[in-house]
């Protein structure tokens, strides 16, 4: 089996080298991932500047890249140009650093590289950590779930040929696997105004998580009560509901 293994978090994020350690054990591992942080990027690719490329190591026999790119850019460069010859079963994003979950999954760098899977036609899947900052240990431990996820769909990856698997990993003991759906997630107090030391106006962005009412079935209510949550996440963004009353609709 041969796993690309990327994150959004950068090369040297204990996430992806407690992940790529822990494939290992079950796969050839091949590594892409960006120089430095990148999270929140989305799905952005780099087209106006070139991609900056250098080895890194994780560990023997795991040939790892750093890129000056994005997420989406590590999986297209990865799979593209660096390990065209090789033919990749799974592309795993992840582990990030802190979760991905319900409408959040919009501007995960994360959940975007596995996307970017999908497009290269590769079953693919993010992992995220509900928690920020936490140790190595903590990312082994939560690998070592990835590692039975992989197992579990390893003969089964078909069924991701139209969808990626958004899995968080809550930061409590874990009860189990749950197959959720996408919550609701937004925030207060998002933007911030400040004034540099030169009088130039700033805003930063950042804000804290609202409470809201969760469907039972939602990835946000799966992980506050301690359980895994594997959401399959689609890329077709068309409401095939509208169609019908648009077509009703003379524009011309």
């Amino acid at each position: 089996m041969n796993i690309l293994i990327t994150n959004d978090d950068g090369i040297n994020a204990e996430g992806i080298l407690a992940l790529a350690k822990a494939m290992k054990e079950i796969a050839n591992v091949y590594v892409v991932a960006p120089d430095s942080q990148r999270s929140a990027t989305g799905h952005a690719i780099t087209v106006h500047n070139p991609i900056m490329l250098k080895d890194a190591f994780i560990d023997d026999d795991i040939k790892a890249y750093a890129i000056s790119g994005t997420p989406a850019d590590c999986v297209k460069v990865g799979i593209e140009a660096l390990f065209s010859k090789v033919d990749f079963d799974l592309v795993l994003s992840g582990i990030n650093n802190g979760p991905n979950l319900g409408t959040d999954v919009i501007y995960s760098g994360t959940v975007s590289a596995a996307i970017e899977g999908l497009v290269q036609n590769k079953p693919a899947i993010a992992v995220s950590y509900d928690e920020f900052n936490v140790s190595r240990e903590t990312y082994e431990e939560a690998s070592k779930y990835v590692v039975n996820i992989v197992k579990n769909l390893k003969d089964k990856l078909d069924m991701l040929d139209d969808c990626i698997l958004n899995v968080n990993i809550p930061n409590t003991e874990i009860k189990g696997f749950k197959i959720t759906t996408l919550g609701d997630r937004k925030y207060e107090n998002v933007l911030e105004e400040r004034v540099s030391p030169y009088g130039y106006r700033y805003f930063w962005i950042g804000g804290q998580v609202k409470e809201l009412d969760q469907d039972e079935s939602s990835d946000i209510t799966a992980v506050e009560n301690g359980y895994i949550s594997l959401t399959p996440v689609n890329i077709d963004m068309t409401n095939v509901k509208k169609i019908e009353s648009l077509n009703n609709i003379k524009f011309l």
